[in-house]
Order: C-alpha cells, then sequence, then structure tokens
C-alpha cells in the first residue's frame, strides 16, 4: 500500500519514516510539507494512504481533504489532543498523537490491513493501463469523498450518496440522515462520476441509480422518481429515454 506523509515538521517526517520501515505492508513513496504541496503530490503518487498532519501553515490538514475529488484512507498525526474528536467525526481510520508510538502506530496498520482484506485484487484488475496508459478514472460507489459543511465533516463512500442537488454554487449531499452541502457545480461532479450509477436526471438533480424505490409517468412525457430517502425527483422528458434504457424499463 503507497503511502504519503504529509506534515509541516521535518523531524516528524523522519521518524515516521523509520517506524514505517518496520511494517513492509506500507511503502512511503513520497512527503509532503504542505497541503498545496500534498495536493500536487497526491495527483502525481496517487497514494493509497495519507498520514496527514491537521495543523499546517496555511491551510489545515481538513482543508486540504476538501480539495480532493477522491479521498485515500487518512491516518491523522497531530500533536493537538483537542483535535481528536473531530478527526473521529470525520470518520478517518485512526487518530495518531505525536510523538506517535510504535504499538499505536501498529494498531493502526492492524485495522488497514483488516479493512482491506479482499479488496486488493479487484483495485488491481480496475487500474490495468491500456495500450501503455492508465484509464482515466471515473468516481463510483466504492470511492470516498470528503464533505464539510461548516464544523462538521465526514468522509463518505458514494455508495451511500442517494441525491446531488444544486443550489446556486453549491451542492447538496443527501446521504443517511445529512444533507450538508458542497461548494462545487453539478457540471463539475456530472464529469468526474460514473455515469452507470449515477444520472442527471434534470439540472439541478443527479441520483444514485441503486437508490431508485419507484418510477411512475410524469407531466410532458418525463419520469417521477422516488428514492429510498423519501426525495422524489422529477427526470425531464429530455433525459427519460435514457433513464428507461439504463433501468432496463
Amino acid at each position: 500500500m503507497k503511502a504519503l506523509i504529509v506534515d509541516d515538521e521535518r523531524l516528524a517526517r523522519r521518524e515516521l519514516m523509520t517506524l514505517l520501515a518496520e511494517h513492509d505492508e506500507v511503502e512511503v513513496v513520497g512527503e509532503a510539507v504542505n497541503a498545496d504541496d500534498a495536493y500536487q503530490k497526491i495527483k502525481e503518487l496517487q497514494p493509497d494512504l495519507l498520514f496527514l498532519d491537521i495543523q499546517m501553515p496555511g491551510k489545515t490538514g481538513f482543508e486540504l481533504l476538501e480539495m480532493l475529488d477522491k479521498v485515500p484512507t487518512v491516518i491523522f498525526t497531530t500533536a493537538y489532543d483537542e483535535y481528536a474528536l473531530k478527526a473521529f467525526e470525520v470518520s478517518a481510520l485512526d487518530y495518531l498523537l505525536k510523538p506517535v508510538q510504535p504499538e499505536r502506530l501498529r494498531e493502526s496498520i492492524g485495522k488497514l490491513m483488516a479493512r482491506n482484506k479482499g479488496e486488493e485484487g479487484e483495485e488491481e484488475a480496475d487500474e490495468q493501463p491500456q495500450n501503455g496508459q492508465a484509464r482515466p478514472h471515473k468516481l463510483g460507489p466504492d470511492d470516498q469523498v470528503f464533505v464539510k459543511d461548516g464544523d462538521r465533516c465526514w468522509f463518505v463512500r458514494l455508495s451511500k450518496v442517494r441525491l446531488f442537488e444544486s443550489d446556486g454554487n453549491y451542492i447538496k449531499v443527501y446521504f443517511d440522515n445529512y444533507k450538508p452541502m458542497i461548494h462545487k457545480s453539478l457540471n463539475a461532479l456530472d464529469e468526474r462520476l460514473d455515469d452507470k450509477v449515477f444520472f442527471r436526471a434534470n439540472r439541478k438533480h443527479m441520483i444514485n441509480l441503486n437508490w431508485v424505490e419507484n418510477i411512475e409517468p410524469w407531466f410532458n412525457g418525463g419520469l417521477m422518481v422516488t428514492l429510498q430517502g423519501g426525495e422524489k425527483v422529477e427526470v425531464s422528458r429530455r433525459q427519460a429515454t435514457r433513464f428507461k434504457e439504463m433501468m432496463s424499463l
């Protein structure tokens, strides 16, 4: 598993590198000194795992996660215990207080291996290059994204998102009992998501086809879709034919 260490303190990066040398399961492919540096290296190196400091000069670790379309697995590393609760609220894999203790790191790696058991072969098959080049990656149900709304933060697997709703320059994300807002356009999101799972129903809504519960005819040749969460979304007449094809109607 490829890991990137993100920390503005050189000594902290060195100490963690030394500890990780004892774990063959993790290959450290790079280091980053701040959020902007990390953003570029994540795009270049495509790590599976981030060891991420929260408080750094400039942008915080949370702000870095907001910049990413697809978020790797995250283990937070920080000297500030006050951030522990917030880190767990966003469902990170683990939280390590600096200086990192070898036993705590061993526990984190154990959690990582247990969670990823059985997934490696599927991921490798999905990433096989074609004609010597990697295929552009569309975000699918198994990918996770980072959502921050005010002081609340979540890591959300896309399979749990049933609806995206455009609201001006923001998108409302429907999952579980939450509806946080993110600063993105629906058009930009449409380009990144797997269109076999996420369907653009109309100008304002994109639905997860796996959450469709009921479909009924609607005005002017359109359709009305009810999702398992209870939301009703109109499929425009322009999109209705394609929607029927995808749902095998």
